[in-house]
């Protein structure tokens, strides 16, 4: 009986040459998805294209065939911005779930209601920053601009600007070293404020127009490609993101490095879980869920703390027959779940924030994170030690190389996720996720073998019987 431990590094798995290419075939998939789903509305319907190409059918077919079958494969969709996808297990719902559920949305820069002005022959696009950004991370990169707009006629126009090759891109200017004196003076956090967050988008003056006429020609160019007009913003949701695909990091392309992998990285792990189980029915019905406005709190009805996923288990419910409110109480206390999102790794550039024995290390597979918070734990879920064992024997007899950690040291600061949100519900969760460099930065680092471990551990939990 061995009496001490260590995690120790996932990737020895990979001297199996089967393993190694499985792995790097999911990374490249990952990449794929990643550098395409710039906003949570362009995830939504990437992962709803696999959930059709495997088979899936919205509820509404359910609800209108009136009945659903252990088997069945059921997608949701909440306002283009988040999904739920199901596999109805043998027992009913009233028995409880094995969810997964992460979150689509990621920090960025959002344009205001009225964002495009003018000023010293320059145009402009005023914005505010959307989650926790470190603001001095987002000026003089590459930007692009996705979104949506509905124009007078109602009719919907979809904007992507800056990821094609062709396409121009966009950037927020900073301040040169020699002027920046007053700049330099001041703390991190304030060198650059959120008004400042100003996207320069052109400075060709519109021929025959003297007043505002570089603002006229963007309004003009837009008009010819979108049918847009300077009102139209005030129907639109635009964001702005990094530019550019996902590409391997390190001469052994051992990791990725790309925009919006908090938390894409676990809900595409969640989905190639949920869509990995073929024909198999599991015992207990499972679940990948994906769902917006994490980052600035779960609020809003795109967000955990909507009834939206509620909503969705009664409908299935009533399917099963004889519907109570009581089942659906029933169906979330009897529910496990892993609140997939993305863990800190530990960086050794910063050490002296984290606590290396309880810290994710890139590399050493799947995390769980006990809990979350700050301070005391303030603000966590902090999982039952009884739901800690069930799930060590699941990744255990599956092979998922795994680990724990938190959130750096204590009183070092924190962060939460939507994990208290079902636990609210009565379910049982814990965090469980990939580790994460340079969180919330424009461009993120992830390890390969981790983001495979993360479907592995995923796909054994969703099939698990405990």
């Amino acid at each position: 009986m061995e009496l001490s431990f260590e995690f120790e590094s996932a990737w020895k798995q990979a001297e199996d040459k089967n393993y190694l290419k499985d792995m790097m075939s999911y990374a490249d998939g990952y990449k794929d998805f990643i550098s395409k789903a710039k906003t949570e509305r362009i995830a939504v319907k990437e992962l709803l294209k696999m959930a059709k190409d495997n088979g899936y059918v919205s509820l509404e077919e359910k609800m209108k065939a009136g009945n659903i079958s252990a088997g069945d494969k059921v997608y949701s969709i909440n306002r283009d911005k988040g999904i739920a996808m199901f596999v109805i297990g043998e027992k009913s719902l009233e028995e409880g779930m094995r969810i997964v559920g992460g979150h689509i949305d990621s920090p960025r820069l959002d344009l205001k209601q009225n964002p495009l002005y003018e000023d010293t022959d320059m145009s402009y696009l005023k914005t505010h920053y959307y989650g926790g950004i470190r603001k001095y991370q987002w000026t003089t990169i590459p930007l692009a601009i996705h979104g949506v707009a509905f124009l007078s006629d109602g009719s919907r126009v979809d904007i992507c600007i800056g990821e094609d090759e062709s396409d121009p891109v966009f950037c927020v200017t900073d301040l040169l070293p020699h002027l920046a004196s007053k700049q330099n003076a001041k703390t991190l956090g304030d060198g650059v404020e959120g008004e400042a967050l100003n996207i320069l988008i052109g400075s060709q003056p519109l021929e025959g127009e003297d007043k505002e006429s570089v603002k006229k020609n963007i309004l003009k160019l837009l008009n010819e490609k979108y049918n847009i007009v300077e009102r139209d913003f005030l129907c639109a949701e635009i964001e702005v993101v990094p530019a550019g695909d996902a590409r391997d990091l390190g001469l052994d392309r051992s990791m990725l490095i790309g925009y919006g992998q908090d938390d894409r990285v676990c809900s595409y792990a969640a989905v190639q879980a949920i869509l990995s189980l073929g024909k198999e029915v599991p015992k207990y019905t499972a679940v990948a869920l994906c769902v917006d406005k994490e980052e600035v709190g779960s609020q809003g009805n795109t967000g955990m703390q909507s009834r939206f996923f509620e909503d969705v288990v009664a409908e299935l419910i009533a399917l099963q027959g004889d519907y109570s409110d009581l089942k659906i109480r029933r169906s979330m206390s009897n529910t496990k779940v892993l609140s997939a999102d993305v863990a800190a790794g530990y960086d050794p550039n910063y050490a002296d924030v984290y606590e290396k024995r309880n810290s994710a290390i890139l590399g050493h597979g799947l995390v769980v994170n006990k809990y979350t918070g700050a301070k005391g734990k303030s603000g966590c879920n902090d999982a039952n030690a009884e739901f800690l064992a069930e799930l060590r024997k699941v990744f255990d007899d599956n092979d998922v190389v795994w680990q724990t950690a938190e959130l750096g040291k204590v009183d070092a600061g924190g962060g939460g996720t939507i994990a208290f949100i079902l636990a609210n519900a009565n379910a049982e969760v814990v965090d469980c996720g990939v580790g994460v460099l340079s969180m919330h930065s424009p461009y993120e680092v992830t390890s390969k073998v981790d983001i495979y471990e993360a479907f592995k551990g995923y796909k054994a939990f969703m099939k698990s019987a405990f």
